[in-house]
């Protein structure tokens, strides 16, 4: 057990809700195990159903404006139709599904700023819902996604932040309404070809989508402007690939 979530659901005398999860980290295509503990309050309760999901911000661009919103993209539903009597205890075990797109929240031991993502746990009782506070998971990259990440930090590239887009990248197969970007400081020796470099990682069981988009630099004559490349491999050729010369091949070619 990791970490516990408490909370006082449907008012006073209520049953009490504790989530536990049998770990608090986790890679995308895994599974999250655990146990809704329910402890009864002074009165019966009959619950309709317990879920759990996962939750996150997602930024969304609407015009000129931007705003986060908060998407539940996995769900499950660890137990329904029963009734907890007063000081009854009730245990639910759950296995929740961590979907192959599912962000990464931390690398290399170092937790991405800008990402929020955690599991919610919801019970409902005759159609009124309460909904628990967000706990934090963090997310690994999959052997494959820490290849690639290896090779920009062998580069010098630096963690500068990431976040979530709300939408689709053309031409890429996605499930999940959002994508993530991670985005880098260039090293020193390239700072005068490029702002910033952004990451995305596209999973799936058999392979990813790599997509890298570089910030090029304007100068006196010309503009700077967005170059994108785009890799599909397979995890096990992702994690044979020499990324650090496939990144420095790339970015050499602006």
């Amino acid at each position: 057990m990791v970490f516990k979530k408490m909370m006082r659901a449907l008012g006073v005398g209520g049953p009490s809700v504790d989530t536990v999860l049998d770990r608090a980290d986790t890679v995308p295509g895994a599974v999250l195990t655990g146990q809704v503990h329910i402890a009864g309050g002074d009165h019966a309760v009959d619950i309709e159903h317990v879920a759990l999901g996962l939750v996150t911000r997602v930024e969304v661009e609407s015009g000129d404006s931007e705003y986060d919103t908060t998407v539940e993209f996995q769900r499950a539903i660890a137990g329904g139709r029963f009734q907890v009597a007063p000081g009854q205890n009730y245990s639910l075990p759950f296995q929740l599904q961590v979907p192959w797109e599912t962000p990464v929240t931390a690398v290399f031991g170092q937790q991405l700023h800008g990402m929020t993502l955690g599991v919610r746990t919801e019970l409902s009782v005759a159609k009124a819902v309460d909904k628990g506070d967000l706990d934090g998971i963090a997310v690994l990259p999959l052997p494959s996604q820490e290849r690639v990440l290896q090779g920009f930090g062998s580069l010098g590239f630096h963690f500068k932040r990431a976040d979530l887009e709300r939408g689709q990248i053309r031409g890429v197969h996605q499930t999940l309404p959002f994508y993530q970007e991670i985005e880098f400081h260039p090293p020193q020796h390239m700072y005068g070809r490029v702002n910033e470099v952004e990451l995305t990682f596209v999973a799936s069981p058999q392979g990813m989508s790599v997509i890298i988009e570089a910030d090029k630099r304007g100068g006196i004559f010309h503009s700077g402007h967005d170059a994108i490349g785009r890799f599909d491999v397979t995890h096990e050729q992702a994690e044979k690939m020499d990324w650090a010369a496939q990144i420095s091949n790339w970015i050499g070619r602006f």
